[in-house]
């Protein structure tokens, strides 16, 4: 029988996010900042009796003559990935391949998504295996539904060997799956289950040894929603694993993850996890509210000192990243201002502030949909966009206008703001023991390149004395301050170039309410051909015309990389205002 091809294929993250770190990547000559570790973690599912080749299409395009080698083609996805999913599974269908596709995306919303042959949605474990036997037989289903949670002890070790290592940042591994906590606007704990599953030690390690194996030796990010979602078996089975393992490697990984704000609760967990070389941890604090935490379910947040909290975890050698979300229904409208000073004051750098969306599948959701307020599908990025999917409580222009404040202050024009967070991360840091990298001639080679690209914008002047100000205080720090500097910029681009966008959207939209209101005035005089209304029409026409070219000329300003979605709008809505003239056409030339 012949060996059949496999494409496995990610679809293209939009990289106009602050998830994309797209332009701190540039620094480091990186097309990607992690691997798509779902797909690769399919691929150790299949047989060596199949060909296969993976296509992440954040690295590299996905071609035709890609697609015609394949026999099918397998493709994951988050909600975020949507669009460029729907244009891989165009160009597959063009050129008559199958498409196989699973994955958050598929998961949640399969009922939504044409042209894909076979779904296999949830955990594939379980699954997959039955679905390779129909398809090389020919009986494979369209729909292959969620299995019980499979048992993760010891599962594949993922096929890095398919990866393009040079093209990422860090590499990912997953140590559980599942959340013990249920907050309502999470669909983790809903897909994944309320009681986490954890592969052994053992198995971990095996997977640090492959990537070694295979010559990676940069940071590496343990995926799992939450790390101490079994607080006791992380502390003692997989930290003195990963302890041992750098102890006889010396020390040659830096490991961060995502875990809840109870992790700074125990003194020996972090120092525990100081020794195994972590020096990043994400946290979702969501809000300072006490009222929106209870809403939401974020019950692990209240009734303990956030700050607090947050200078034990940074004491102990390592970086707070945080989420955080503005839109809940208890959000009065000091909350903007709130959670302006909650991130300056703790020293948060990295603060992924987003306006709820609710997504599909998730409590949520189904409240808000039982209540009629959801209005839309969301995109699944939860930054920087400007409008959320639901009816809020708040008014909406108010809302989008405090983001927007929050925004503009915490990454401001010249970043000042954002350094003085820096500045007090790495004051909290300090001399920790393991927090400082080792500076070799590629972290040179980085610096040097930062301060001949960074030096010369808007903001260089705050970042150059941000440099100098580390270099005396924080000496053995310098490395880090060189790359929250180049992190900074990423994030200065994103916010500069969204404002931008917001603000020739609020334009487009301020003016065709305008001529609305005006023609929709005139019509009725219109009905004894009056002159003077006919005037004022032919004005209402070089008006339009001018706020298009207007429009366009702010739009020609923007980074080329965000342009995409607002020229839809212009076009979208030029022809709706030229629609507005439509009935004036035999009176006037309109041209």
């Amino acid at each position: 029988m012949n060996r059949k091809n496999f494409l496995l294929v990610y679809p293209e993250i939009p990289t106009n996010t602050f998830w994309s770190f797209k332009y701190a990547l540039r620094f480091l000559n990186k097309k990607s900042a992690m691997p798509p570790l779902g797909l690769i973690t399919l691929a150790a599912l299949i047989p060596d009796t199949f060909n296969l080749k993976l296509i992440d299409m954040n690295v590299e395009s996905l071609k035709d003559q890609d697609v015609l080698w394949a026999d099918a083609i397998l493709v994951s996805a988050m909600i975020v990935q949507k669009d460029s999913l729907a244009k891989v599974v165009e160009q597959c269908n063009r050129l008559n391949r199958p498409v196989i596709a699973g994955g958050p995306y598929p998961t949640s919303s399969f009922q939504e998504i044409d042209g894909v042959a076979h779904f296999i949605i949830g955990e594939v474990e379980n699954t997959f295996k039955d679905f390779l036997h129909d398809y090389l037989n020919g009986t494979a289903k369209k729909i292959y539904p969620i299995p019980e949670w499979p048992e993760i002890t010891h599962t594949v070790i993922p096929r890095f060997d398919l990866l393009n290592m040079k093209a990422y940042s860090s590499m990912s591994i997953q140590y559980s799956r599942g959340c013990p906590f249920k907050c309502e606007f999470c669909d983790i704990w809903k897909v994944y289950g309320n009681k986490p599953r954890l592969k052994s030690a053992e198995n971990v390690v095996l997977e640090i040894d492959t990537l070694y194996r295979l010559g990676w030796r940069g940071p590496v990010f343990i995926v799992d929603d939450n790390f101490i979602g079994n607080k006791r078996r992380v502390k003692e089975e997989l930290l003195p694993a990963l302890t041992t393992w750098q102890q006889k490697h010396h020390n040659v990984y830096r490991f961060y993850t995502e875990a809840s704000i109870n992790i700074a609760d125990d003194e020996s967990l972090l120092s525990a996890m100081r020794d195994a070389r972590f020096n990043q941890v994400f946290i979702g604090i969501e809000t300072p509210s006490p009222k929106s935490l209870r809403e939401t379910g974020k019950l692990q947040n209240l009734n303990r000192n956030m700050p607090q909290a947050i200078q034990t975890i940074q004491h102990h050698g390592m970086e707070v990243m945080a989420g955080f979300i503005l839109g809940f229904d208890s959000d009065a409208e000091d909350i903007f201002d709130s959670q302006i000073r909650f991130i300056q004051q703790n020293g948060i750098p990295q603060a992924m502030v987003g306006l709820l969306n609710a997504l599909p599948g998730t409590d949520l959701f189904a409240r808000l949909n039982k209540e009629g307020r959801i209005l839309k599908a969301s995109k699944g990025n939860n930054t920087h966009c400007m409008e959320t999917n639901f009816l809020t409580r708040m008014d909406p222009v108010k809302l989008r206008n405090g983001y927007r404040k929050v925004l503009n202050t915490i990454y401001d024009s010249n970043l000042k703001n954002y350094f003085a967070r820096c500045n007090k991360l790495l004051d909290n840091i300090g001399r920790t023991p393991f927090f400082q990298r080792d500076v070799k001639l590629g972290e040179i080679r980085i610096l040097f390149k930062s301060i001949i690209r960074q030096a010369i914008t808007n903001y260089g002047f705050q970042y150059l004395k941000f440099l100098v100000r580390n270099s005396l205080k924080n000496r053995s720090s310098i490395a880090e301050a060189v790359r929250l500097g180049i992190i900074g910029h990423h994030f200065h681009i994103i916010t500069r170039e969204t404002l931008k966008i917001d603000n020739v959207s609020t334009y487009l939209d301020e003016k065709y309410r305008y001529l609305l209101e005006q023609i929709n005035g005139y019509s009725n005089r219109m009905v004894d051909n009056s002159k003077e209304a006919l005037r004022n029409i032919a004005e209402l026409w070089n008006q339009q015309k001018e706020i298009l070219k207007q429009s366009k000329e702010k739009i020609d300003r923007i980074h080329v990389d965000f342009r995409e979605e607002i020229n839809r709008k212009y076009m979208d809505i030029s022809i709706q205002m030229k629609a507005l003239f439509k009935s004036f056409e035999g009176d006037l030339s309109l041209t």
